[in-house]
């Protein structure tokens, strides 16, 4: 997804984890020691390891040596890579869960929503365009964004920061992450203005982040498998794509950047999003990754602003807060669970967090990456369960007068 994508790993890592998620009782401390460093930088979804480990061999795919010879997966779909079954499952889910429009949408797969991102900038820009079209997201933005949009210098497009004080240049491109990475909240284009186009980034729509409200039926939307089902390794993302010459311009862009994507990982998330639909029926005996999600994600929440509170820490450390909303998916009030913690410190003597939390062993995400401020950082809730039992562990110890 592209809120999915992590930048470059930090030089400081964590060699007692060993990638395992297996649960933990509340008061797990065992292992635990001041030198190890807790790694809570990126969105690695290694928490659904635990889900899948459980499901042994019920998603197991077998791809026979035979297969996957051809470039061509349809030659009767524009989306000429695209596998049918894939597609099939990926408007089966949407219809089920009731995040997104499907009827009157094209799908156009690509490596993951990063590939994604830059085939509709691609699609979306004017190509005798006399100087690049300004990209702007508001701040916080997802940090690779600005990366992402400058990496290949084109004179296509350039970012051009914070969508709240874009100056109005036209025309524009406005990415709206919602879920939003880093800080959860739901969120709206806000430059709205004539000749501007967006591309909505809605890796984190799911039910077990946040309360499904109503079906997204923006022009241009972003999915991605890494957060939905955990499989970030499989790199499969899809776009729904209302104008088809805009998905056109899309395909084009992946036929000459990578010739397709892998039929064997749409495959193997094809087979994975149709288990999936099946175990979201109500009488449907294994618990679903929805369901999974919301209870692991409920309990990290919790723990996380327990550990807050208990280590009178409220008035220094503060966390967004979230409205209740009915979910259409759960048929419940939820209130958001996101996959990151967007942290605010209110601390005078301390100007930067993350320096002060990588100082305690704790490498978060600092907030300037974001576009905002050093007193914010980005916390990862989706690793495995030791690194965040660790982190907790760590939180409750840290002294917050001492000096950096």
């Amino acid at each position: 997804m592209v809120s999915g994508i992590e930048q470059s790993e930090p030089d400081v890592r964590d060699p007692s984890s060993n990638g395992t998620s297996e649960s933990k009782p509340e008061n797990y401390t065992s292992k635990l020691s001041a030198d190890q460093t807790v790694n809570l930088d990126f969105g690695d979804p290694t928490l659904y390891e635990e889900y899948w480990k459980k499901m042994e061999n019920k998603c197991d795919t077998v791809i026979p040596g035979s297969s996957s010879v051809s470039y061509f997966s349809d030659t009767k779909n524009f989306c000429w890579f695209l596998e049918p079954e894939l597609e099939t499952q990926i408007r089966k889910l949407h219809s089920i869960v009731g995040n997104a429009a499907i009827e009157g949408y094209h799908i156009v797969v690509g490596v993951g929503s990063s590939q994604l991102l830059s085939s509709a900038l691609y699609a979306l820009c004017p190509k005798d365009t006399p100087e690049p079209i300004s990209v702007v997201s508001a701040v916080p933005y997802y940090s690779p964004y600005p990366a992402l949009v400058d990496h290949l210098q084109s004179r296509l497009y350039k970012w051009a920061g914070d969508a709240n004080t874009f100056n109005g240049e036209k025309p524009y491109i406005e990415i709206v992450c919602s879920p939003n990475n880093p800080d959860g909240l739901i969120k709206q284009a806000v430059v709205n203005k004539i000749g501007g186009k967006e591309i909505h980034d809605l890796a984190y729509y799911w039910p077990q982040y946040t309360a499904i409200t109503a079906p997204a039926d923006h022009d241009l939307m972003l999915f991605t498998a890494s957060k939905l089902t955990g499989h970030a390794g499989s790199r499969i993302g899809w776009a729904l794509v209302r104008d088809e010459k805009v998905a056109k311009q899309m395909v084009k862009y992946s036929e000459i950047t990578s010739i397709g994507v892998s039929k064997d990982a749409q495959i193997r998330i094809a087979q994975i999003l149709d288990f999936l639909s099946h175990t979201c029926s109500p009488d449907h005996p294994i618990e679903s990754v929805f369901d999974f999600g919301l209870r692991r994600m409920t309990e990290r929440w919790d723990r996380l602003r327990d550990a807050i509170f208990e280590a009178n820490l409220s008035g220094v450390l503060r966390l967004p807060e979230f409205p209740e909303n009915l979910c259409r998916h759960f048929k419940v009030q939820n209130r958001a669970r996101p996959a990151f913690a967007w942290i605010e410190c209110r601390a005078d003597e301390i100007e930067d967090l993350e320096s002060f939390l990588r100082a305690e062993r704790v490498l978060t995400r600092n907030g300037k990456s974001f576009g905002s401020t050093a007193k914010h950082a980005r916390v990862s809730m989706v690793g495995d369960d030791a690194t965040f039992h660790r982190f907790i562990h760590k939180l409750s110890a840290i002294n917050i007068n001492k000096q950096n």
